[in-house]
C-alpha cells in the first residue's frame, strides 16, 4: 500500500498557490441520452492537453458535490467531466421515490447515460484518450468501475465511501491493470470494512486505502478532511499521468484474488464446500483477508434458501456464525435456515443464541436490531409451543 499523507500536505500547499494564478474555463454541457432524456454536466478544461477526469456523485447528492475538486484538478492540467445522473440535479428524468424503480433506472439507463457523458468528453480538443481516470462517490463508486469495464481508456479509478455489485466486482477481480484508490471515513456504518473487502479484489500492487476517523461519507468527506482532494490528485498523478497502463493491458487478466476466488467458488453450481475450504484455508493462513462482509454473505444465504438449497445455505450462515460471532443476526439466520431445512432443535438454539447475543450487542442499529430480536422471539416462541 502507498501513503499519500505527506505529499498530500505539500499537493494542498502547491495546490493553493496554483489556483491564485490560473482559473479553469468552466462550461455547462447539454447531452442526450440514447433513450433522448437531457443530461446536464459541467466541463473543465486546463486549457492545455492533459488527461481527463470523470466525475460521479452519491445519490443524495449531485454532480455540485465535485465543483472544488473538479476546479483544483483542472488547475493541476486534468480535462475533467462531472455529470448528473437522470433523475439528479439539472438533468431530465423522474425524480425516485421507488427504490425498485430507481434500481431498475439504475441498472438500464445510467451505463448509458454515462456513456453519453464519457463519448462527449472524450472527444473535446486537449483531452487524452489514453489516460482517463474515474472519482466516484457512494453509487458511483459502482458507476466508476462499471465504465472502466466497457472502456479500456479508464486506466485509474478513486472510490468514495460505495459498494459495487457482482459484475463489478468481478471486473474488478481480473483486472490487475486498473489502479484504485479507496477512502472511507470510521463514522460511516460499516463501510470501512466494506471498503477494504472490494480493495481487496484487486491484485494492483498500487492500490492504496485512505481511512478517516470522522469524515463521514462520499464527498462529503472532503469539507472535513482537507488532505483529501489533494491526495486524490496525487494518486493520479501517480498513477494516471506518469503511469498510465498500456491500451491493451484489458487483454491481460491477472490471477484472481482469495476474495474473487472465494466468491466464484459461491456462484458455481455445487461450489458452496469448495468455498468453505478457502474460507478454512485463508483462516488457518491467519485470515489476514476478510473474504465476505456479513451482508453480503448473509444476503447470498437467503438466496439459497429462496432457490430450495436448504443444506448450502447452512454451510453459508455456518461460515458468517465463524467470522462474526458477536452479530445477533448471523445467529438469526442460521436459525431461519435450520427451520426451513426442518431441524427445529438447531433452529431452536439458534434463535436463543440470537437473542443472548442481542442483549449485550451495542455495535448493531436500533431499528434493525428491533427486527432482528423479533424475529428470533417469534421462532423461539413457535418452537416451544
Amino acid at each position: 500500500m502507498m501513503n499519500y499523507k505527506t505529499c498530500a500536505v505539500v499537493g494542498a500547499i502547491a495546490l493553493s498557490a496554483a489556483t491564485a494564478t490560473a482559473q479553469p474555463a468552466v462550461t455547462p454541457v447539454t447531452l442526450k441520452a440514447p433513450d433522448g432524456v437531457a443530461l446536464k454536466a459541467t466541463y473543465y478544461s486546463p486549457g492545455k492537453p492533459g488527461p481527463g477526469l470523470m466525475l460521479l456523485h452519491q445519490c443524495n447528492s449531485d454532480r455540485s458535490a465535485w465543483t472544488s475538486f473538479a476546479k483544483n484538478a483542472a488547475v493541476r492540467g486534468y480535462h475533467v467531466m462531472a455529470l448528473d445522473y437522470r433523475g439528479y440535479g439539472e438533468s431530465e428524468g423522474q425524480r425516485f421515490k421507488d427504490p425498485q424503480v430507481q434500481q431498475s433506472i439504475v441498472e438500464d439507463k445510467w451505463p448509458g447515460d454515462v456513456d453519453a457523458a464519457f463519448t462527449w468528453f472524450t472527444t473535446q480538443a486537449g483531452v487524452d484518450k489514453n489516460r482517463i481516470g474515474a472519482a466516484g462517490a457512494s453509487c458511483g463508486v459502482n458507476q466508476s468501475v462499471l465504465l472502466a469495464s466497457r472502456h479500456s481508456e479508464v486506466k485509474s479509478v478513486v472510490l468514495l465511501s460505495g459498494g459495487l455489485t457482482p459484475p463489478a466486482r468481478t471486473y474488478l477481480g481480473k483486472s490487475e491493470w486498473l489502479a484504485v484508490m479507496a477512502s472511507a471515513s470510521d463514522d460511516d456504518g460499516d463501510t470501512v470494512n466494506a471498503m477494504r473487502w472490494l480493495l481487496g479484489w484487486s491484485r494492483n500492487p498500487k492500490n492504496t486505502f485512505v481511512q478517516f476517523k470522522a469524515a463521514g461519507h462520499g464527498t462529503d468527506m472532503f469539507a472535513v478532511e482537507k488532505t483529501l482532494e489533494p491526495q486524490m490528485l496525487d494518486w493520479f498523478e501517480a498513477t494516471l499521468r506518469n503511469a498510465p497502463a498500456k491500451p491493451t493491458s484489458t487483454t491481460t487478466s491477472s490471477k484472481p484474488s482469495p476474495i474473487a476466488d472465494f466468491w466464484a467458488a459461491l456462484a458455481e453450481p455445487g461450489g458452496v464446500a469448495r468455498a468453505q475450504s478457502i474460507y478454512q484455508a485463508s483462516k488457518t493462513a491467519g485470515g489476514s483477508v476478510m473474504l465476505f462482509p456479513e451482508g453480503e454473505l448473509n444476503a447470498f444465504g437467503y438466496q439459497l434458501l429462496q432457490d430450495g438449497r436448504g443444506k448450502e445455505a447452512i454451510v453459508v450462515f455456518q461460515m458468517n456464525v465463524d467470522a462474526y460471532p458477536q452479530s445477533g443476526n448471523v445467529y438469526d439466520s442460521l436459525s431461519d435456515a435450520y427451520l426451513a431445512d426442518g431441524n427445529t432443535v438447531e433452529a431452536l438454539k439458534y434463535a436463543e443464541k440470537a437473542l443472548e447475543v442481542l442483549a449485550t450487542d451495542t455495535r448493531t442499529p436500533a431499528e434493525f436490531k428491533q427486527a432482528v430480536k423479533e424475529s428470533a422471539e417469534k421462532k423461539v416462541k413457535d418452537l416451544k409451543k
